[in-house]
């Protein structure tokens, strides 16, 4: 299991941060705090693997909280959530190695969309000594088969949305209606995006003749 930990002194945006994160059924909330100080000490005592942070907080900030943690030897993973969209900011949390910098108010596509490239990354680092191209341009971001190029009209955080819900479920069948209903997509949005896959290659469908979808 992933354990994760939310830092944001709004309680709202927290409460909404926990819905979204809840939604992955790998990762555990193990905690929430609404300032960085308390969240850097725990960091600090605590094996953690995600924090999900905003930078404007009461006592110590999201940035000095990722760049003392870095200081001092956390190894967590990092996603920032926050309405600061500075160059200054951006630049340095890029600097200490986030995994995605989210700007309020985000939907929750693109929440979905950064905890998959993080689980994907966890995936892939989970028991592996050495890596493909394929993976590394996957881990730092590069266009896959899956996302490079998509037709007009698809967005690629609703693919990895999709995708996501797929990969989570390892070897698992799925229907447009069981993928709808996870993923909160429509059933008609569901059905072009898994065609363009089947299409492409990356996925493989199969006719239930008992049903005939």
């Amino acid at each position: 299991m992933i354990t994760a930990i939310i830092a944001e002194d709004d309680p709202i945006v927290a409460l909404f941060n926990q819905h979204f994160l809840s939604r992955f059924n790998e990762i555990e909330i193990v905690s929430v705090f609404f300032n960085g100080k308390q969240a850097l000490e725990y960091l600090l005592s605590n094996s953690v693997n995600l924090a999900v942070v905003d930078i404007t907080m009461p006592g110590m900030n999201g940035t000095q909280l990722v760049r003392e943690a870095r200081e001092r030897g956390v190894t967590t993973d990092f996603i920032v959530v926050t309405a600061a969209n500075d160059i200054a900011h951006i630049d340095e949390m890029v600097r200490y190695g986030i995994v995605d910098y989210l700007i309020k108010p985000f939907t929750m596509e693109r929440f979905s969309a950064a905890i998959t490239k993080y689980l994907a990354k966890n995936r892939l680092f989970t028991g592996k000594r050495e890596l493909s191209q394929g993976e590394i341009d996957r881990i730092i971001g590069k266009d896959t088969p899956e996302t490079s190029a998509l037709p007009k009209g698809m967005q690629e955080a609703t693919m990895n949305t999709l995708l996501g819900c797929i990969r989570q479920s390892g070897n698992a069948r799925h229907t447009c209606e069981s993928i709808s209903r996870e993923t909160s997509l429509s059933k008609v949005t569901v059905r072009r995006y898994l065609n363009y896959l089947v299409k492409s290659g990356v996925l493989n469908s199969e006719v239930d003749y008992e049903t005939g979808g």
